[in-house]
């Protein structure tokens, strides 16, 4: 009767490889993002197709935490518009002007009183959508900002959004 020869690939290796093998992917991920910061990456996600104004109306927010909409209705997705003042136009050129002075960011779409860019994470190149939507009769921006990934975004969608209220202030 011959005898098994034990696997040079034996369950404690296999327990090494696991362990290292995510990590690997993580710091090769990190490297490719570092040295080439504008190519997708697999957390980049699909833009949605139901972006844009629709009625005077951006998309409503999904039942996820990861996203933020002055027109929500709910309190958990709910953010304040921006009040401007002046022109519409020289809102969205102020919001243009301050989208472009960031890293990261593409405007995907740049109309009279809408304005939609895509921003993107640092290390994993996760992207959120965010739009921008001037009323000149009311004087405030309503804004959405969601992640198209995920399920929580640690407040970073609300966050980017107050850190845009102050910087146009």
């Amino acid at each position: 009767m011959s005898q098994a020869k034990p696997s040079s690939f034996n369950s404690k290796n296999r327990g090494v490889f696991f362990l290292i093998a995510p990590v690997l992917i993580l710091l090769i991920t990190m490297g490719i993002r570092v040295a080439f910061p504008t190519l997708p990456t697999p957390f980049s996600g699909m833009r949605p197709d139901n972006l844009g104004v629709v009625a005077g109306k951006l998309a409503p927010c999904p039942m996820s935490p990861n996203c933020v909409s002055s027109q929500s209705l709910d309190k958990e997705h709910y953010i304040k518009p921006i009040a401007y003042q002046g022109e519409p136009k020289t809102a969205i050129a102020a919001l243009t002007s301050l989208i472009n002075s960031q890293e990261r960011t593409k405007i995907i779409a740049e109309e009279s009183n809408y304005l939609y860019a895509e921003f993107a994470s640092r290390w994993m190149g996760y992207v959120d959508d965010v739009e921008f939507l001037v009323h000149p009769t009311e004087k405030v921006i309503d804004v959405r900002s969601a992640s198209r990934l995920g399920e929580s975004d640690l407040g970073v969608n609300r966050q980017r959004l107050e850190q845009i209220r102050s910087l146009l202030l």
